[in-house]
């Protein structure tokens, strides 16, 4: 009916077109399209409708709607695919740091103006992946979500492999998975909505070749697989459409991160999720707690439950170890044999994987034997020959790290692809085979962790058989002993695992020595032989292996599984002396071998508590004790390597632990002496971890690890928001490299980089790249770094622009910045761009000026001219200007005049002025009551550091002669920049001086004796000679004035001048003058004040 119908659209649609009716044309190609929609959602319901717990017997399946539970699906924040083995990925506690994602919201983008084209999700085997696309499949073939998108294509790689070799195009690849939309054109349904959902990468055969592929554009071209996935993914194919794969977590790294958008993980159970499950799959609430007791006995097994598909084996497990245990209690009767296998199969509760999975085996096994009308039987009736097949299988593809098969590998091993059904109903929830869309068929085990399991159960039995290792190849006619044959296959095997760079051998090799054990072989009789036991084997493997972790190359991952293989041995020796040194705190100071650290790590990462902080200070300061503990490191949150003797070899064994799956938001390596090496082997790691917060304070950097910095930032796949490089001679070309960094992909909020040599370049380059992208930055410190006015105006301007988000732009310290505000409080400018600072009759006193000095040292400061005049200053802030002086170039000229800084400031400026690192030019110091001990202070200082200083006022001083001389005979030093000196606070008392000068040929302040008779002085010399018989550096005590022609009102002059109490003047002759009667007058009242200290008057 539906092509009767197509057919006459179709005939519609060309007579439409052919009357040039094209707006009717176009909304009936729109009808056409989504009648090919509608049998594509009603097929794919009825494929995905359904679910099964584990792998169900046939027929035993329940809607997906009525047990489905949401999983814990997180947005990774950078695109980390990481090669991981996935027993780590289940001992790491998942505490997310990501993002909270519902799997309907998948391709929604967090930020408006990007799209989501690619997205990957990744997670271990039996997570959850297929649930996860099985539910959005169904809600949108329900109608209920995502109904913007018009196609869903769901592709598994276990298919698409038996095209491997053939030449396709597009549209023929869907036609022949989805038949029921044959007629349907993709080459004209570019204006709708496709979902390509491409499942199970890791089962995926094809090379994936994305450099080496030809680009293909064209939905009709024919080409191989690989061709056509790779031009998918990348967006040179079908360009619109959205792309969703699925894959274990190892396999994540065969797709380039450029042709992904989001990364997302699929997390598993939390340990309350874990107990939830547990109480709802038993709702009788006494076996569930004694089941989560059980599992929690066991930290290793408790972890392995993070895994949906682990919780439900265990669960299986002991709920039938206690269903036996009571139908056990209720028997009266038993034999030996019966009361053999009842204490193995209850009274030995599995404490570890190879227990729990030996019991799992045993229990299907059971479980596919006819019911016995009642009667209990303890024994299995072991399939031996098919066992072995299976085994074999298992062995091989695990040496390929395969974990999908096809009927070429099952024949391989024996096995008539024909007759699978035997193995599957006989191991029923281990091996499963499944039916491909007219493809044919795959076949895998339930989980990965079974596959190991019975490829670690062949290796023994094979050993049983051939009375020689699996891993012997060599045809020999001489036998070993069986103990020799088990002690070579273990020793082998562990060389083997340990020389897997993925891991991929870990479990096998944990299973594979458990089953060495003559008490887990009891479950197993009938199959596996009793060995006898043998203490010289067994002794014989452990010492193998704790020779083994004394490799100092060996890699933490392999160390931290070969404890695990001594946990499934029942060796605890190593962790008990470990335990022991952390109960008595002394492992900073112990000298532990490579061994016992890696037992350090072990105990840590299988203890109850939770890792939020790890500090290599309480361990040993060392690149070795490091690599022993990255483990460790990768599950905390914050690493604190600071202070810890690290070099670069560090930085390589981080980028490991980096790129893998870890917790990590902070990592400080802080005064170490990394190195521009160092840092270029961690930003490998940088570039696709989802660090938050790197401080590198203080590394021995420069330049050159700025580049490789800017790389990191300017990543979308990095998570980087905080950055520490204080501290390091980085430069301004290292600024400029690291501003290249500062684009729109980067994530940056606070940048530090203080003391850090950045001059004016620098400052610019940061700019220009904040102005042209205003990013994320939020914070930038600039501390300590001398950029001159014009760097500093460049950054300054910039959190003017509305474009900036720039909030905090720090140059000054705490001290500095205090100065900074209440400065810019008072004159109302930004004191880091001006010249002069005047801060004249303010009452700072000394505390502000402190702050201020702080200011004033700091090298963005560029300030010429400070004025301090009447301040209300002591000797106090001599001290802290003497700071300035010695280290603040820009300072041309301060001004501290009328301020009491007396003879101890001058002392403690002088310390300044010594220092060959001031440049002052100008200082004044008038009226600072200053005496003689103070003039010499500043002599000695400019005496000793013949300064820049040319310029020194000190008029209202009162500093003796003596004072007076010791800086009057320093401008006779040739080495004496000074050319004004200021002794006198009035000009006339300064043009007295000059003219006495130029009469005697001497400096009348050094003077006792002053002979001027026979000078016409008249009124203004007369006025001039006073001020400087007022002034406290004039110390005479004689003057003579004979025969200058001094008048009454010149006489009333001179009296004013002799009442100050500053004069010295004890003996004055104004004989032969006309001074008249008035003058006398005013010479009596002179003699009558009580100032005057005249004992001769002629």
């Amino acid at each position: 009916m539906r092509d009767i119908k197509e057919a006459a659209l179709h005939i519609t649609l060309f007579f439409l077109r052919d009357m040039k009716q094209v707006g009717a044309a176009e909304a009936l190609q729109d009808e056409l399209v989504l009648i090919h929609q509608r049998p594509l959602k009603s097929n794919l319901k009825k494929k995905y409708q359904s679910v099964s717990e584990g792998i169900a017997k046939q027929g035993d399946f329940k809607l997906l709607k009525n047990i489905y539970t949401d999983l814990c699906m997180t947005l990774s924040v950078s695109k980390q695919v990481n090669i991981q083995n996935e027993v780590q990925a289940a001992d790491r506690l998942h505490e997310s740091k990501e993002i909270p994602v519902e799997c309907k919201n998948l391709f929604e983008a967090p930020e408006q103006d990007k799209e989501i084209r690619t997205v990957l999700t990744k997670g271990v085997a039996g997570i959850g992946k297929s649930i996860s696309v099985q539910k959005f499949i169904l809600d949108w073939a329900d109608g209920k979500e995502n109904q913007a998108i018009t196609f869903i294509f769901p592709l598994a790689f276990r298919e698409m492999n038996l095209k491997e070799k053939e030449t396709l195009s597009m549209s023929s690849l869907i036609h022949q998975f989805f038949p029921e939309i044959k007629g349907l054109n993709l080459a004209r349904i570019y204006k709708f909505k496709l979902l390509f959902i491409l499942d199970g990468l890791d089962e995926c055969r094809l090379s994936l070749n994305f450099d080496g592929n030809e680009t293909c554009c064209d939905v009709t071209s024919q080409v191989s697989l690989d061709v056509l996935l790779t031009n998918l993914i990348k967006g040179n194919l079908l360009p619109s459409a959205l792309i969703w794969i699925t894959t274990r977590p190892a396999a994540a790294s065969k797709i380039p991160p450029e042709c992904i958008d989001h990364v997302t993980e699929v997390q598993g159970f939390s340990d309350a999720q874990k107990e939830e499950y547990f109480r709802k799959r038993f709702t009788a609430a006494d076996l569930a707690n004694e089941i989560i007791d059980n599992v929690k006995y066991s930290k290793s097994l408790f972890i392995m439950c993070h895994i949906p598909v682990f919780c439900w084996i265990t669960a299986t497990v002991l709920q039938n170890i206690f269903e036996e245990k009571i139908n056990n209690d209720v028997r009266n009767q038993a034999d030996e044999v019966f009361k053999t296998l009842q204490e193995s199969n209850t009274e030995d509760i599995p404490k570890t994987l190879t227990q729990m999975y030996t019991h799992f085996l045993r229990f299907q096994m059971l479980q596919s034997r006819p019911k016995y009308d009642g009667q209990y039987t303890p024994d299995v009736s072991w399939d031996n020959d098919a066992i072995l097949s299976l085994g074999k299988l298992a062995f091989h593809q695990l040496q390929r790290n395969n974990l999908l098969f096809y009927d070429t590998d099952l024949e391989e091993c024996g096995i008539d692809a024909s007759k699978v059904s035997v193995y599957s109903g006989m191991c029923t929830q281990i091996f499963m085979e499944e039916k491909g869309i007219s493809l044919g068929t795959t076949f895998s085990f339930v989980h990965l962790s079974i596959q190991e399991f019975i490829a670690a159960l062949y290796a023994h039995l094979f050993l049983d058989i051939h009375k020689k290792s699996v891993f012997d190849h060599h045809e020999s006619t001489e036998q070993k002993n069986k103990n020799e044959a088990m002690i070579d296959l273990l020793k082998t095997a562990v060389d083997k695992a340990l020389a897997s760079e993925t891991g991929h051998l870990d479990l096998f090799l944990r299973f594979l020595l458990g089953l060495s054990l003559q008490t887990n072989r009891p479950l197993l009789q009938g199959l596996l032989t009793q060995q006898d036991s043998s203490d010289e084997n067994y002794k014989e493997i452990v010492q193998y292996i704790k020779y083994k972790l004394e490799d100092k190359k060996m890699s933490p991952e392999r160390s931290i599984n070969l404890f695990y293989c001594l946990n499934e041995l029942n060796d605890q020796t190593l962790v008990k002396e470990i335990q022991t040194h952390l109960s008595k705190g002394s492992l900073s100071s112990a000298d532990l071998s490579p061994a016992q650290w890696s037992a350090v790590a072990f105990v840590l990462l299988t203890s109850e508590e939770e890792m939020e902080e790890f500090d290599l200070q309480k361990f040993k300061k060392s690149d070795k004790c490091l690599f022993r503990l990255l483990q460790v490191v990768k599950v905390s949150k914050r690493a604190l390597l600071n202070d810890c003797n690290l070099t670069y070899q560090s930085c390589s064994n981080l980028a490991k632990a980096l790129r893998s799956d870890n917790n990590l938001i902070e990592l400080n390596m802080s005064n170490n002496n990394l190195q521009d090496s160092g840092v270029k082997q961690l930003c490998i790691g940088l570039e696709t971890c989802e660090l938050e917060i790197l401080k590198l304070n203080n590394c021995g950097l420069t330049e050159e690890s700025c580049s490789a910095l800017a790389s990191v930032l300017s990543s979308d796949c990095s998570s980087l928001k905080e950055l520490d490089l204080s501290n390091n001679n980085l430069k301004h070309l290292g600024v400029e490299l690291l501003s290249d960094g500062l684009t729109k992909n980067c994530k940056l909020k606070i940048l530090r980089l203080s003391d850090c040599s950045i001059t004016e370049e620098g400052y610019k380059a940061l700019a220009s790249a904040l102005r042209s992208n205003p990013s994320h930055l939020i914070e930038l410190d600039l501390r300590g770094n001398d950029p001159g006015q014009s760097g500093v105006k460049q950054l300054n301007d910039l959190l003017q622009d509305p474009n900036c988000q720039l909030k905090t732009l720090k140059f000054l310290g705490p001290a500095a910045e205090e100065a900074f505000q209440n400065v810019k409080g008072i004159v109302g400018e930004n004191l880091l761009l001006l010249k002069e600072l005047n801060l004249s009759k303010r009452k700072l006193g000394d505390t502000q000026v402190i702050q201020i000095a702080a200011l004033l040292q700091d090298k963005h400061c560029k300030l010429n001219t400070l004025i301090l005049h009447k301040c209300g200053l002591t000797e106090e802030s001599c001290s802290a200007l003497t700071t300035v002086l010695r280290s603040n170039p820009s300072l041309k000229e301060l001004d501290m005049s009328k301020n009491n800084l007396q003879d101890s400031g001058m002392k403690k400026l002088q310390n300044g002025l010594e220092d060959k690192n001031c440049t002052l030019k100008k200082l004044r110091l008038s009226n600072c009551s200053i005496t003689e001990e103070g003039y010499k202070a500043l002599a000695s200082a400019l005496r000793s550091n013949p300064s820049h200083l040319i310029e020194l006022d000190l008029t209202g001083n009162d500093p003796g002669q003596s004072g007076v001389k010791e800086l009057n005979d320093l401008l006779q030093d040739p080495k004496c920049q000074l050319k004004t000196l200021r002794f006198l606070r009035s000009p006339a008392a300064e043009e007295a001086c000059q003219f006495v000068k130029g009469i005697v040929g001497k400096n009348p302040l050094l003077l006792r004796e002053l002979n001027l008779s026979e000078r016409k002085l008249g009124d203004t010399r007369v006025n001039q000679i006073s001020a400087l018989l007022q002034d406290k550096h004039c110390t005479l005590n004689k003057l003579i004035l004979r025969r200058c022609r001094i008048t009454e009102f010149q006489c009333l002059i001179l009296t004013s001048a002799l009442c100050s109490n500053i004069s010295h003047l004890r003996e004055l002759d104004l004989s032969q003058n006309k001074i008249e009667n008035k003058g006398v007058k005013h010479l009596c009242e002179l003699l009558k004040d009580s100032h005057c200290k005249l004992v001769r008057l002629r």
